[in-house]
């Protein structure tokens, strides 16, 4: 695919375009953003530089045809993952931290961490530069193959917490000093009883603060006050682990009685939420799982922690056909950083059969937190019409033809030309 005018590529050091603004962050942390705002990107590994283009080439069409002249991006390539590694040894630069600070809000493709070399994830690494405390999935069907009936119904937006619980890699393995000790201070100092804790136990540390726990609920809220959705649902295992996610439950609900919330969020179980208002719900983690299949369409938001985030997620997914249908955002005060949800697919890396509606949809929701709403609408609207039409990538086709409907299988960039011929 050929690289746009606009898009600015890695060359012995990342290419700051002229002509461009840096996106502002003010000090109540909202964006200015300016009409040809400064975007970067990281195209990522395995299927990355495959699915990141087409993404950017969606993108452009959409502004262009929204917006004409009056505005534009330029993309400017950030190095992280293999690339990286290959063209100057780090898997995550300083330069890429720095950019991407400057920059506020970027998109990237998906990045691996290699087995058995002691790598950190880079995904981890950036959630913590930049404090991404949120990541946010919205989970809605565009007409696409899925396996379950009326997939219409499910319309979710999954807010999960990015920073604690098991994210904070608190680990100790079994067998090593480190858990025996761990152990031994539960079992002398704590009173924990020694069943629960043989030699051989391995430990990890599941840790939930306030401070955390309430930030992100505030950020979940205002989105559903902001977008019209009505019933949200705060999750966890609260009946069992009262000290963790019982207590992030209890502080969902003292963020409902704040200023702020307590006369437009409803948490009385018995009422309904008015005309501007939203209702709150706590709901166990199995029910909810059991619920999004039974009747999806129950609930508009899903408030989670961080392992409960990720299963719900994946299960919401699964009912609109996997994680290649999903967009994906991960946000802080301001900062912001867009991606695909899958991995990076290496079985089919280089073979221009990888489906791009991830990264794509997540470049629409990039640019709805941008503010550019008719865009981003010109994106849905136009991938609508591809699944109308029967086209997609192989993944798409064969979900069509295994229900008995003739599809048309296209590449990569092909798929992504025909979301731009129907924009």
């Amino acid at each position: 695919m050929q690289k746009p005018e606009n898009v600015y590529v890695w060359e012995n050091g990342v290419r700051e375009p002229s002509g461009g603004e840096f996106i502002e962050l003010r000090e109540d942390r909202t964006l200015r953003v300016p009409d040809r705002p400064i975007i970067p990107f990281i195209e990522g590994d395995g299927i990355g530089p495959e699915i990141t283009p087409a993404m950017i080439l969606v993108v452009n069409s959409a502004v262009e045809k929204a917006y004409g002249e009056s505005r534009k991006i330029l993309w400017v390539e950030l190095l992280a993952g293999d690339k990286a590694e290959e063209k100057t040894g780090e898997r995550l630069p300083q330069e890429t931290l720095d950019f991407l600070r400057k920059a506020v809000v970027g998109i990237k493709g998906p990045l691996g961490t290699p087995v058995g070399k002691g790598v950190r994830s880079i995904n981890s690494a950036l959630r913590r530069a930049f404090d991404f405390y949120s990541a946010v999935r919205p989970v809605y069907w565009m007409g696409q193959p899925t396996p379950i009936p009326q997939p219409e119904r499910v319309d979710v937006v999954v807010f999960r917490e990015n920073t604690d619980d098991v994210y904070v890699g608190a680990e100790f393995f079994p067998g090593t000093g480190e858990a025996l000790r761990v152990r031994e201070f539960l079992l002398k100092e704590m009173g924990a009883k020694e069943e629960g804790f043989p030699e051989d136990v391995g430990i990890t540390v599941k840790p939930m603060s306030e401070f955390k726990t309430k930030r992100h609920v505030r950020k979940a809220l205002r989105y559903a006050l902001e977008t019209g959705r009505r019933n949200v649902a705060v999750i966890g295992k609260g009946n069992i682990m009262k000290a963790t996610e019982g207590a992030f439950i209890n502080w969902a609900f003292e963020v409902a009685q704040e200023e702020e919330f307590r006369d437009r969020v409803v948490t009385d179980p018995e009422a309904e939420p008015s005309e501007g208002q939203v209702k709150l719900t706590k709901v166990i983690t199995d029910q909810m799982l059991m619920q999004l299949v039974l009747r999806p369409d129950a609930w508009d938001v899903v408030i989670a922690q961080n392992l409960n985030g990720d299963y719900v997620s994946d299960l919401a997914a699964a009912l609109i056909g996997g994680p290649g249908f999903v967009p994906s955002g991960n946000i802080g005060d301001g900062y912001a950083l867009f991606e695909s949800t899958h991995g990076t697919a290496w079985d089919i890396a280089g073979k221009g059969i990888a489906n791009p509606l991830s990264i794509t949809l997540s470049g629409a929701m990039m640019l709805e937190y941008l503010g550019w709403k008719e865009a981003a609408q010109k994106i849905y609207t136009a991938v609508r019409k591809t699944f109308e039409d029967r086209v997609g990538t192989p993944d798409v086709a064969s979900g069509f033809e295994r229900m008995g409907v003739s599809a048309k299988a296209v590449s990569t960039y092909e798929y992504a030309q025909e979301i731009v011929n129907r924009i």
